[in-house]
């Protein structure tokens, strides 16, 4: 299943063998030194079943209750075992694994929305 929106991440997620927890690691946009363009720095983390968030608005939504500015949300999946989804504590690990290749550049495995949830593709 093609994944093209944030409708069709849920939708996929939801059709998996095992169930999954979403991981969103959530960046700012900075300008590097010397005009070189923008870095994605990672600002917080979460994880959620795919049926507690089931849209976009209510990521977004969620999301400004930490107060902090996001310009990126990063998305991957972490399935389960045993008919049973990822408890929350077995999503920390993946996490902060997550944040180190963003920080290193190293995102082509993960899905990334902007703020108005269009996906976005990086070459």
């Amino acid at each position: 299943m093609p994944i093209t929106d944030y409708a069709s991440l849920l939708r996929s997620a939801r059709a998996q063998e095992q169930p999954q927890r979403l991981l969103f690691t959530f960046t700012q946009a900075q300008a590097q030194p010397g005009g070189q363009g923008k870095s994605l720095t990672p600002v917080m983390s979460a994880d959620k079943l795919p049926d507690e968030l089931d849209s976009f608005e209510a990521l977004k939504e969620e999301s400004t209750q930490m107060q902090t500015h996001w310009d990126v949300v990063f998305v991957a999946g972490l399935a389960g075992r045993a008919g049973q989804p990822p408890a929350p504590h077995d999503c920390e690990a993946p996490l902060r694994a997550m944040v180190t290749a963003i920080e290193q550049g190293r995102i082509d495995t993960l899905l990334a929305f902007d703020r108005s949830g269009d996906l976005l593709r990086f070459s």
